[in-house]
């Protein structure tokens, strides 16, 4: 007969919601862990998953996704002059948050060098991938949108030709892939107005130098767009994918570019250490932290449940020693108990968690090792907790019973 399981049948309910509300402790302590995971893969997403050995950015900067990083575009026509180099593209990336249908879309997007990068290394769940270098785009699933739809970014509107899943910023902002010459439309988009005004202030600039007294064309000149201006400068990247060529030294290229002053190269995994270390540095140390107190919170929890059932056992334990019962019988009673509600409460978290989790606004990604890690876990609380019900169990006399 097993005393353990007599009496769970006995105080079913009680030991039902008992089960209960560790479960949902265990499934706050496996969301804390997988919000974690989830930081860390959408901090590291773009980066191991763009196909780039070198991230070539401004000098001095970490990168673009730790800090601004502005480089000229002609850096890729140096790069892929270089040895060792078999591709180059230019790569933007910027926040924006416009209105669309009279409600907030906020997305990070993304500027491809297209035709080389179409976007054939996104999981697109639903149409295609970029097929012109103009007014299309790629977004992802959290952004709500459809395909077809037509999204108004700056001057012109953009076709949804592509629904990725799981493509989200280290924000949690969902990303939008366009070309690289529609992606720098958007970022240096400026109104009518404010176009008029700088050719203006360009031109009156000019008639008080001398040289636009002499050369009056000049001045009618300065009032054209920027990019007929060979004066001024095209619009900035914000870094340079390098692809290496099969057999070559990632060392020696990088050595040959730390000649270059005006750029520097991080490798893949420099970058993944940047974003790691750095970007989101902080809210991962808060995270563990927090895990790690939740996991403190449910042993002292389960702990206290123990020793409260078995305080409401004194005096079947009392009886039981009395009738000469072994220490080994009373021992399994209460162990079995405690191996049982963590079981079921991991079991509840699981489930639980599978269903719950899929509606957080923040990516929370779990797996086998986490749940391996927090099963052993829980079973080392589960065995912990029952020695303080055990401890109370020992000093129980058998005359206790006649009290």
């Amino acid at each position: 007969m097993n005393l353990a399981l007599k009496d769970i049948r006995h105080n079913l309910s009680r030991f039902s919601l008992t089960a209960l509300g560790i479960g949902m402790l265990l499934m706050v302590v496996m969301g804390m862990g997988g919000i974690y995971q989830g930081l860390i893969q959408e901090a590291t997403l773009l980066v191991d998953n763009i196909g780039a050995d070198l991230w070539i950015v401004q000098h001095g900067t970490r990168g673009p996704f730790a800090e601004i990083s502005r480089i000229p575009r002609n850096i890729e026509d140096r790069l892929q002059a270089l040895s060792g180099i078999a591709g180059a593209r230019s790569f933007v990336t910027f926040a924006v948050q416009r209105e669309y249908n009279n409600n907030p879309l906020r997305m990070q997007v993304q500027g491809l060098s297209w035709p080389e990068d179409k976007g054939q290394w996104l999981p697109v769940v639903a149409g295609r991938n970029l097929g012109a270098a103009h007014f299309e785009m790629i977004a992802d699933q959290i952004l709500g949108l459809q395909l077809g739809d037509e999204v108004p970014l700056g001057k012109n509107h953009y076709k949804v030709v592509g629904i990725t899943k799981g493509m989200t910023s280290m924000s949690g902002d969902g990303l939008a892939f366009f070309s690289l010459l529609d992606a720098l439309e958007i970022q240096y988009d400026y109104s009518g107005e404010a176009i008029r005004l700088e050719r203006q202030a360009r031109q009156s600039r000019l008639t008080r130098q001398d040289i636009g007294w002499t050369q009056p064309s000049l001045v009618e000149r300065a009032g054209l767009p920027s990019s007929k201006l060979p004066a001024l400068p095209n619009p900035y990247v914000s870094a340079v994918l390098v692809r290496l060529a099969p057999g070559a030294s990632i060392e020696s290229v990088v050595a040959k570019l730390s000649g270059w002053a005006d750029v520097t190269a991080f490798t893949r995994r420099e970058q993944d250490e940047l974003l790691l270390r750095g970007v989101v540095d902080r809210a991962r140390r808060q995270l563990g932290l927090f895990k790690a107190l939740l996991i403190v919170i449910s042993a002292i929890i389960m702990a206290l449940i123990l020793y409260t059932l078995t305080l409401e056992k004194i005096h079947d334990i009392a009886m039981l020693k009395l009738i000469g019962a072994r220490n080994t019988v009373i021992l399994a009673l209460i162990l079995e108990q405690a191996l049982l509600l963590g079981f079921l409460g991991f079991v509840f978290a699981f489930y639980a968690g599978k269903w719950v989790f899929p509606m957080f606004p923040r990516k929370v990604v779990i797996n086998n090792d986490d749940l391996l890690s927090l099963a052993a876990i829980v079973l080392l609380i589960s065995v912990l907790s029952a020695g303080l019900g055990i401890w109370k169990a020992m000093k129980v006399e058998p005359n206790e019973v006649l009290s």
